[in-house]
């Protein structure tokens, strides 16, 4: 139903007034350019909708300022690291706080046994460890679980997403082989060395991929992000415990994201029961941290396998990882922040997003779906939702997606850059809501016959 002459004409005309409504970021991005590799600070930022992305003057809840002044309602929220919204007062008071009192020690705080607790409640997995990121939390439990288990090989979903893992960077070929995915930087192996990959939601491949005894774990994330919202078929997770366990596998369960569903994440509220458990972003109100929980029967031979004399260079770990200021900041965003009051507020609000975009696409019988998790929403150019990676990723249209990018951010609204999704807040409002909705309907229909 989209006409491609009509998205070209109006992806145009939002380019230009984009470029004229915020001149200052553009002269801001000309002069990164004499200094930063793309003009940006980190490479993903060049993926934003529009000649250059915006640069951010400050933020609080669910909006932010840019360099021209303009205030924009935030459904990317860092794509889930600020799902706590922007600057919430409590981690900002103990961050300010900690910062007074020394930032890094490389020594263990009182707040660390707090964090622990903490953890150990929400994802009743009893021993937990810090990253700096989710990317790490993810590489150390690989390493553990290879060290436990003697196997070389991971297994990973079609499209999933865990970060910059390199094992993981890795995706289905047309031919059912594994390679590395479209757009990977220098792969330092090929990935069909070190990683199975398979579709998700699919029992007999997994299976399958498990019946040879060679893969260490199996990481997933409870719920597929970062190529739509794919959700498990019903038994699925049931048949990944089982088989895991038949088969001797760690199953490590990656809430990074999910952790939209509750206080305990997607693990919490369908009462999983992983191996291993790795979290990061959001948890400590916008500061790099990151966390990874096991089983006491795994955290038994770990410790058991680890030499004292050589542990600082067994690639785990890092002289940052746990430092004082991040472990201040997690105390405060889980006690006072990510509470359950936070997803009562919030979930409702992603409720009433989704049904907004439902409605759009019910009102302009587009062939497009939208899906939820917790505060999580997200359309996709697909008539039903996805089943497992691979039939979210051949419904991509990176034209499209653009288009529908920059016209809602022209009009204050800002969606995250790599996919259609929106993360509400606690301080997300219903306005900003029912603007957004509005906004969709309206730039929708502006290509459509």
């Amino acid at each position: 139903m989209v006409n491609r002459e009509k998205l070209k004409f109006q992806f145009q005309k939002e380019q230009s007034f984009f470029e004229n409504n915020n001149p200052k970021s553009g002269d801001l991005f000309r002069r990164a350019q004499q200094s930063l590799l793309q003009g940006v600070p980190m490479n993903w930022m060049v993926k934003w909708a529009g000649s250059y992305p915006l640069s951010v003057v400050q933020a609080k809840g669910a909006h932010f300022t840019d360099a021209d002044g303009h205030e924009i309602i935030d459904f990317c929220l860092g794509d889930t690291g600020s799902m706590t919204g922007h600057a919430p007062e409590a981690a900002v008071r103990a961050i300010t706080e900690q910062a007074q009192k020394g930032v890094t020690f490389m020594l263990p705080t009182e707040d660390a046994v707090y964090v622990g607790n903490e953890l150990q409640e929400r994802f009743a997995l009893p021993f937990w460890q810090f990253a700096t990121s989710a990317t790490d939390a993810n590489r150390f439990s690989l390493r553990i679980a290879r060290m436990v288990t003697g196997r070389s090989k991971i297994l990973i979903y079609n499209h999933s997403y865990h970060g910059s893992v390199d094992e993981t960077v890795a995706t289905l070929q047309k031919d059912g082989s594994v390679g590395p995915r479209p757009g990977a930087v220098g792969p330092p192996v090929d990935p069909a060395l070190t990683t199975k990959v398979i579709e998700w939601n699919d029992i007999e491949a997994l299976e399958a991929a498990l019946r040879d005894g060679d893969v260490a774990a199996v990481l997933a994330e409870p719920v597929m992000t970062n190529i739509g919202i794919v959700h498990p078929e019903p038994g699925y997770h049931q048949a990944l415990r089982e088989l895991t366990q038949k088969y001797g596998t760690v199953l490590i369960i990656d809430e990074t994201h999910t952790i939209c569903s509750g206080p305990g994440g997607y693990t919490a509220e369908h009462n999983l029961q992983p191996d291993m458990l790795t979290i990061g972003k959001t948890i400590a109100g916008g500061i790099p941290a990151a966390a990874f929980g096991m089983n006491a029967e795994l955290a038994r031979k770990a410790a058991a396998s680890i030499d004292l004399e050589n542990c600082d260079v067994g690639g785990i770990g890092g002289t940052l990882a746990g430092n004082a200021l991040t472990i201040a900041a997690m105390r405060a965003t889980l006690t006072h922040v990510l509470t359950r009051e936070f997803y009562d507020r919030a979930i409702p609000l992603a409720e009433r997003f989704h049904q907004g975009v439902i409605d759009g696409i019910q009102e302009l019988a587009l062939p497009w779906n939208a899906t939820r998790l917790g505060c999580r929403t997200e359309y996709w150019f697909r008539q039903e939702p996805a089943q497992n990676g691979g039939q979210a990723a051949a419904a991509g249209d990176f034209e499209l997606e653009n288009y529908m990018h920059l016209a809602t951010l022209n009009r204050g609204i800002l969606m995250t850059p790599f996919h259609n999704m929106a993360l509400i807040t606690a301080a997300t409002t219903k306005e900003d809501v029912d603007r957004h909705t509005e906004v969709f309907r309206e730039i929708a229909e502006a290509i459509i016959d």
